[in-house]
């Protein structure tokens, strides 16, 4: 099932995908629905953000190649994290498939993307175990997690390196059947593939994040869990299309463009 969250004449709305064809419903997929008797050409829609989150959680450094990348650059040994820490980012950073990522005017040239899969929680969820830390799972969608490297080590919290308006793309869409084994995580930039890896060679996977979260925090239908990223990312520049793929499961596509206009 391919959930879709799109805008017309200013309401937002649900709807079901099959093929071209989206079927809006009363309700969401969180709380329940009903199917309507309305269809809508995907292309002819406005797409939104799949989902506006309660809390926006992430996974920092959940990949062997991307955590020793970053311990390479900071020039200190290279240690695999112990365990499976989360952290936290900001809702005004979200924007939707095909949206602009916006660099703002003052930004250094080490701008990079991070395409990660994206937990979407679909029931409330407290003390679950590896075991059954999934059964709270409505589904999986894409993100980009986008950084300004300069200010991520100069700044004493991540508030604009990671935080900054539109620097969070998510979607296209919330898959309820993606199988993460066999998935690989593929970015193109300008058409050119940059990064590709296995999606689940995570060093904690996402039942282990769930079971370890949810000892001490509920989580709330809408909330969603980035899982980290691998391999590093080129600078990129003003007009660069980048596109995160993770098979059986879309694209997100997005064009960065550097604000000239409040520079």
């Amino acid at each position: 099932m391919r959930w879709v969250r799109f805008s017309e004449s200013g309401a937002f709305k649900y709807g079901l995908l099959q093929g071209q064809t989206i079927q809006e419903v009363s309700g969401d997929p969180f709380a329940g629905y009903q199917l309507l008797n309305k269809l809508y050409d995907f292309s002819a829609v406005k797409l939104e953000v799949p989902v506006v989150p309660r809390t926006f959680y992430c996974a920092g450094l959940n990949y062997a190649e991307h955590a020793l990348e970053a311990a390479r650059k900071a020039g200190r040994e290279a240690n695999l994290p112990p365990k499976a820490d989360i952290g936290y980012r900001a809702n005004n950073a979200l924007i939707a498939h095909d949206e602009y990522v916006v660099i703002p005017p003052d930004a250094g040239e080490k701008v990079h993307y991070e395409g990660e899969l994206v937990v979407v929680i679909g029931k409330r969820a407290s003390h679950l175990t590896e075991e059954n830390a999934l059964s709270c799972v409505l589904g999986y969608t894409i993100g980009n997690d986008v950084s300004e490297r300069d200010w991520q080590r100069a700044d004493r919290t991540l508030w604009r390196a990671k935080n900054s308006d539109t620097f969070k793309p998510m979607g296209p869409w919330i898959e309820t059947d993606f199988e993460i084994e066999g998935a690989r995580t593929i970015v193109r930039v300008n058409g050119r593939v940059t990064t590709e890896f296995k999606t689940a060679d995570m060093i904690f996977n996402c039942a282990k994040f769930i079971s370890e979260m949810t000892r001490y925090l509920t989580l709330w239908p809408g909330d969603v869990i980035w899982m980290g990223t691998d391999g590093a990312s080129p600078n990129l520049n003003d007009g660069d299309l980048v596109e995160v793929e993770i098979t059986g499961l879309g694209v997100l596509r997005n064009r960065f463009i550097r604000d000239k206009k409040n520079a």
